[in-house]
């Protein structure tokens, strides 16, 4: 028990983070965050509070007194039955203490950099069959929307003429975090919900009795401690990989394509040692974060920093700035960073389940191009998208030599 009086969050007055504001994107965007986290290492937002440096994010995201909000928005927004209720309900990302250590610990052998690397092959040809050459493209069409979802259906094994569905799918089933989608938009986001499950049951059906060499087959023979998966946690853990694994992908991809096209320095030193991918990753996962803000609430009082955030305090862990504090904010692939990993994948026991997936994909993504699109840059304005959700771009016009 502390013997330091405590102040409750409540009754601190903390600089106040426009969360709503259309115009937060692009540059103004950390313009913003930089300039609110000169002032403190908390902000306040619609719903709650923000924390900005990178010691207070981590602490949010790693303790166990508070968890992903999703069961709170449920309750808020009345979804009690229904298939959107259900995929709510034992969503891995909700659940917490044994029933989440269970789950992670049948699946996790699927999800090590080992097994990431398995698919790198499979991610080539991916990329192999949307290459058309050329001299420019539209990223964001051309390449990051089609290869993530093509790359998630070879992983569950599925037919790759699946993948358009499965991007559409998880567009929709994303928009559940989403408050002004869910208002507007929650029969769409239902109906693509139990589009999923049926699509997903039948696949389901077909590898149990054709196993092969792919996810669901894998993860149908998944045993820990003789405990298995039954078919509703299986089909919601293969959903979770589909709403973490496409749109973030998506959007990543496209924001370290920005960065690079943006730092033509960047990009040679990647042309000429395609081993500097990795850092490559990591750094536009620390510069340009695709989920800036992770949100959190309180499952009892909390006490950090003198504070207390009491039950119910809703906590936006804000990955755009604490991933910057402390360290040179500028994009350098070939920097040594001594912070830590950047905390956009999460942090704690609810670190990302696809993490290793999507760090390959990225990979591959980066090497592939790098050798085929020699003096990148762009060739108009970036369409930023919304920070609230997954931070992607809606068009990235981008040219090189042919």
């Amino acid at each position: 028990m502390s013997t330091t009086a405590l102040t409750r969050v409540d009754e601190l007055d903390p600089p106040e983070l426009p969360y709503d504001d259309p115009a937060l994107r692009g540059p103004r965007f950390h313009e913003v965050l930089s300039e609110l986290r000169e002032r403190s290492w908390l902000a306040r937002v619609p719903l709650g509070y923000a924390v900005l440096d990178r010691e207070s994010a981590a602490f949010f995201l790693r303790t166990r007194s508070a968890t992903f909000p999703g069961l709170k928005i449920a309750e808020i927004f009345q979804i009690d039955e229904g298939p959107l209720a259900e995929e709510i309900r034992r969503n891995i990302l909700h659940l917490n203490g044994e029933d989440h250590s269970r789950l992670r610990n049948l699946v996790n052998p699927s999800f090590t950099p080992r097994a990431a690397n398995c698919w790198r092959p499979a991610m080539r040809e991916v990329l192999d069959g949307l290459w058309r050459g050329g001299d420019g493209c539209e990223f964001v069409q051309s390449f990051a929307k089609a290869y993530p979802s093509m790359v998630i259906a070879t992983v569950m094994g599925a037919p790759l003429e699946d993948a358009p569905r499965l991007h559409h799918w998880s567009d929709w089933i994303q928009r559940q975090f989403d408050a002004t989608a869910l208002m507007e938009q929650r029969p769409q986001i239902e109906e693509a919900v139990q589009e999923f499950y049926d699509w997903a049951a039948e696949l389901l059906k077909r590898r149990r009795d054709d196993p092969r060499e792919d996810l669901i087959s894998t993860l149908l023979a998944a045993r820990y401690e003789g405990d298995r998966l039954d078919d509703d946690e299986l089909v919601n853990l293969v959903l979770n990989v589909l709403v973490g694994g496409v749109d973030t992908t998506q959007s990543q991809l496209a924001q370290a394509m920005r960065l690079f096209a943006e730092h033509p320095e960047q990009w040679k030193a990647l042309r000429a040692d395609p081993e500097l991918a990795p850092a490559a990753v990591w750094e536009a996962l620390r510069v340009e974060p695709i989920t800036p803000f992770t949100a959190r609430i309180a499952l009892e009082d909390i006490e950090f920093r003198d504070v207390l955030f009491p039950e119910g305090t809703v906590v936006m862990v804000a990955a755009a700035s604490a991933n910057r504090d402390g360290v040179d904010p500028s994009f350098d692939i070939t920097a040594k960073r001594d912070v830590g990993k950047p905390l956009t994948f999460g942090a704690g026991p609810h670190y990302c389940l696809g993490a290793n997936l999507a760090q390959a994909e990225m990979q591959e993504g980066l090497r592939f191009f790098a050798e085929r699109m020699p003096g990148l840059e762009l060739d108009g304005e970036p369409g930023y998208g919304s920070v609230q959700g997954v931070y992607g771009l809606d068009r990235l016009p981008l040219r090189w030599d042919a």
